[in-house]
């Protein structure tokens, strides 16, 4: 059997969490002290045979989506049917065993800030995860979210409950976007989740209303 580089964690649970859109729950390996914002490179083997070789192993990296990692952490994975390790690992059953290595990232949150989380697409997870640890430590949470089909609605809820102010932003909407971002630039720290074209435009609002994006904290999904 290859031998996997990472360390080895099992998955305790595997949850839908929107259209085509899983959660993974791992356990937490020792000494791992990652921020709300990092990420972490996973390495499997999809499939059940043991007669495998280097070029069977999948790495993928994927941001954490829990506010915490004490015991477990969370990372939210975008299922695309034709992918070589998203479907395998949305068909898990809680048991297995994956790699991971990191924390990964200088973009973190310390809960010692107001935040304003604009997330695009799979960039939900670390600003669900952001907004819920500011929201624990008493500061104020703002999430802004453009998606057509949104995940972690039930967080999201949550939140909404609890006094967060959480924007659902229709996919292509960019008129709705670019004012959401302007009625909300001084109310914290900006952080930006999500694929070029999205974090470029999120930038671009920022600066049109009078921010500074080069004080934004972007994470570019490529």
């Amino acid at each position: 059997m290859v031998d996997i580089e990472g360390t080895p964690v099992t998955v305790e649970s595997v949850r839908d969490v929107g259209p085509d859109t899983v959660a993974l729950e791992l356990e937490t390996p020792d000494g791992f002290d990652a921020l709300p914002g990092q990420f972490v490179l996973l390495r499997a083997v999809p499939g059940d045979d043991a007669d495998v070789d280097e070029d069977d192993v999948v790495a993928r990296h994927y941001t954490l989506s829990s506010s915490s990692v004490e015991d477990t952490f969370e990372i939210t994975v975008g299922v695309d049917p034709d992918g070589d390790l998203s479907p395998w690992l949305a068909g898990l059953e809680g048991g297995e065993t994956v790699h991971v290595q990191g924390p990964f990232g200088e973009i973190t949150y310390e809960r010692d800030r107001d935040v304003v989380a604009i997330a695009g697409g799979p960039g939900v997870g670390p600003a669900v995860s952001i907004a819920e640890a500011a929201h624990g430590a008493g500061h104020e949470a703002v999430v802004v979210y453009q998606d057509d089909e949104p995940a972690h609605v039930d967080r999201l809820e949550n939140l909404e409950d609890e006094g967060v102010t959480v924007v659902f932003v229709d996919e292509g909407d960019e008129a709705e976007l670019s004012g959401t971002v302007e009625a909300h630039l001084e109310e914290g720290q900006h952080y930006v989740f999500g694929f070029h074209d999205f974090v470029t435009f999120v930038a671009e609002a920022i600066d049109d209303a009078g921010g500074d994006s080069d004080e934004a904290l972007i994470e570019n999904f490529g």
